[in-house]
Formats: C-alpha cells, sequence, structure tokens
C-alpha cells in the first residue's frame, strides 16, 4: 500500500474516536470504545510498518545519536514525515484517551481539553489539568457540587 494511502486512512480513522469523546462523552457506546485499546492496534500496526520502510543504515545512524540537523533531514523523507505523522496520531489519541477517562471519573469537563488535544496533544494535556486544578480549587466544595456537575459534557 502507498505511503501516501496510509497516511490518508490514519488521519481518517482517528476522527470518529475524536468526536465520540468530544460530541457524545456519556454515550453508552463511547465510554466501551474508549475504555478498549482496539483504536491503537491499526494505528500501531501502520506506525510499525512505515517505521521498518522509513529506516536505512543511515537513518538508523543518525537517529541512534539523534541531533537537530539529522532529524530534519530524517523528517524530510516522505517515510519518514510519514511515520512521524502517525506517532503523533497515536500519541494524540492515547492522551485524549487518557484525558476522556479522567473526565469520566473525575467529573472534570473535558471537551475543550480534547478538542485542543486533537489539533495539539502537549497543549490539550495542559488544558485538562489546568482544568482540573481550577475544578478542584473553585468547584469542589459541596455547595458548588450541582455547578461542577452542570459544566460537564
Amino acid at each position: 500500500m502507498p505511503v501516501t494511502q496510509i497516511f490518508n486512512i490514519a488521519n481518517v480513522f482517528v476522527l470518529p474516536f475524536w468526536v465520540l469523546m468530544i460530541f457524545l462523552p456519556k454515550w453508552e457506546i463511547t465510554q466501551k470504545v474508549m475504555k478498549s485499546y482496539i483504536a491503537f492496534i491499526p494505528l500501531a500496526l501502520a506506525y510499525l510498518y512505515l517505521f521498518i520502510i522509513s529506516i536505512t543504515p543511515e537513518n538508523a545512524q543518525a537517529l541512534s545519536n539523534p541531533q537537530l540537523v539529522d532529524i530534519a533531514k530524517f523528517f524530510a523523507e516522505e517515510k519518514a514525515a510519514a511515520t512521524g505523522w502517525i506517532h503523533f496520531l497515536v500519541m494524540d489519541l492515547f492522551v485524549g484517551r487518557y484525558i476522556y477517562l479522567e473526565g469520566r471519573r473525575t467529573g472534570v469537563w473535558t471537551a475543550h481539553s480534547l478538542a485542543f488535544c486533537l489539533f495539539a496533544g502537549p497543549l490539550g494535556l495542559l488544558s485538562h489539568i489546568l482544568t482540573y486544578w481550577t475544578t478542584q480549587k473553585f468547584f469542589s466544595s459541596s455547595d458548588n457540587k450541582d455547578i461542577v456537575e452542570d459544566a460537564i459534557v
């Protein structure tokens, strides 16, 4: 299968999971799907395949002692760029899953953090951490419990 096709399929593959977590977080199907690791298997296999086909002896040498210039050269190749992108897709989805599950467990609102995570994984994680801390500080008393529950998507 061509690298471009794997890249395109992987991009589309992750979208339903994000839609479920952001727009249908309380749906029983969403909860079952997100408790599973099944979504990660096809992505991890695509990553493994692309990783194997993108590694050359020169790339392996450069990656064994990474220097920024060598990493830039590596990712300038289409196979390596697709590998890196799928790495982002897998890890961002994994972090998004964590945020989703923690939001369900703690009652902290997550839709905004998940949206950030979809587009910039670490910013979504930071947003969730800050939201969690803010919720704990300002909404954890029994007087404010109804406010927190109303804010949860």
